[in-house]
């Protein structure tokens, strides 16, 4: 007997040592957070608002009666909830910055996850601007200043906000002189390596994002030269009034592809050179042209006395009433999954060929060769003509153009970039898809 007994610890031993690095036993169990810590903690009231992911609640601490945002998660949701809850969570834990909302406690128990965030009571922008009897330059260069400068400190910890918009920048507390703080990291991501998931709001996408390139942290410096332009002449630099949705969609993301916008009159006629200089630096298409959100903050309307005092209210707040009371345009989240059927191989996948069948061919005919202008119009009019259900989430799959020829101009600091480049010409389906950097058309390689 008691040579089994030997023999049974020394096979559990062996066992035991042979067992690799990482394994956890199946006794082993998840240490949850119990609900009745929650509500011991903080007193939570009537829902707020409900979003795709969470329901919004005030909440307040049942100690020092302050009041906090909570987000509640429910893991029945699925997979993608509980994914968004979990990365918000780790990318609120490693931020501290005056010009974000931080992140106070979390919970997680077997159903839920809790975050408790600061408590923003001020106003959005738009609302700001029209309550003032006097708005300009120098108003808009104090909001974008702090708005780069919450940017560049997510830029040094190599995070992407990746939904940068007028309606996640939001007044502190309704005091004279109050901070502007950035919500929303739902979206919000480590750039381990460039990204490839195009996703965020469709008016503020960059081009590169657009067109299912790999992209990082210039996305968000796009985003802010957008919300500069919608700031200074309450126009969005690009939209189209088209009935349907797929249509203004498709219309939007061919004007980003190619930077179609304009410094119009008369919106722009009382607006500085040294303002129009720095949106464009930042909405520059090429990317690794785009000026960087730390560049932005030395820039002379940021942190000289480039930014004009003239007062501009009256023309922009009738721009912002015109524009964005349009429920089209002000919603929050128009969810956009035109294109959702494009997905041209990358350059370098291993086993692309450009003679594979196609499915989508009659008699499975090979399809074009890949980067053929046949190609890209067939893929991109399939793509652009389904029809996008009407759910919350900006998460798109965007159009994927081959490869142009692009003039490399710096915008950084100099003048604003000239319209001159040697291009010939490419027609998608019936359609000129003008050149990346200027109003040319260019062909694809």
């Amino acid at each position: 007997m008691l040579l089994l007994l030997l023999l049974l610890q020394y096979r559990a031993d062996s066992l035991q040592t042979a067992m690799p690095f990482g394994c956890l036993t199946l006794g082993e169990k998840k240490d949850y957070n119990n609900p009745s810590e929650v509500t011991e903690k903080y007193d939570l009231g009537q829902i707020v608002k409900s979003e795709e992911f969470c329901e919004i609640f005030r909440a307040k601490d049942r100690n020092t009666l302050k009041m906090y945002t909570c987000k509640k998660f429910h893991k029945k949701d699925g997979r993608k909830v509980r994914k968004a809850a979990k990365n918000e969570i780790m990318i609120l834990k490693m931020i501290k910055h005056h010009n974000i909302l931080q992140l106070v406690d979390a919970f997680e128990t077997k159903k839920e996850y809790f975050l408790f965030l600061e408590l923003a009571t001020g106003r959005e922008v738009f609302d700001w601007i029209l309550d003032q009897g006097y708005y300009s330059e120098r108003d808009t260069s104090n909001v974008m200043r702090q708005v780069l400068e919450a940017v560049a400190y997510l830029h040094s910890l190599k995070i992407v906000h990746r939904n940068l918009k007028l309606e996640n920048l939001v007044y502190f507390n309704r005091l004279k002189h109050s901070k502007i703080v950035i919500s929303d990291f739902q979206l919000a991501k480590l750039e381990n390596g460039l990204i490839k998931d195009p996703c965020g709001t469709p008016e503020y996408l960059a081009p590169e994002m657009v067109g299912r390139q790999r992209y990082g942290r210039p996305v968000d410096c796009w985003a802010i030269g957008v919300i500069m332009y919608i700031l200074l002449s309450g126009n969005p630099p690009f939209y189209d009034d088209a009935d349907e949705d797929d249509d203004r969609d498709k219309n939007l993301f061919l004007k980003i592809l190619s930077g179609d916008y304009e410094f119009d009159s008369p919106y722009w006629d009382d607006i500085s050179d040294s303002a129009k200089n720095l949106v464009a630096s930042l909405m520059e298409v090429d990317q690794d042209q785009r000026l960087t959100a730390q560049e932005a903050i030395a820039h002379e309307w940021i942190s000289g006395n480039a930014a004009s005092d003239k007062n501009i209210k009256d023309g922009v707040c009738a721009q912002i009433e015109k524009n964005f009371a349009k429920a089209k345009w002000k919603k929050a989240v128009r969810v956009t999954t035109l294109m959702k059927r494009l997905r041209a191989p990358e350059q370098g996948d291993s086993g692309a060929s450009g003679s594979a069948a196609d499915p989508n061919t009659p008699g499975g005919a090979p399809a074009p060769p890949a980067g053929s202008s046949d190609s890209v119009a067939a893929s991109i009019k399939a793509a652009l003509t389904e029809k996008a259900p009407d759910t919350q989430t900006a998460t798109i799959s965007a159009l994927s153009l081959p490869s142009a020829t692009r003039h490399q101009t710096n915008t950084r600091g100099g003048p604003l970039p000239a319209n001159k480049h040697m291009c010939s010409r490419a027609n998608l389906f019936g359609m000129m898809i003008p050149c990346l950097c200027c109003s040319t058309i260019p062909q694809f390689a």
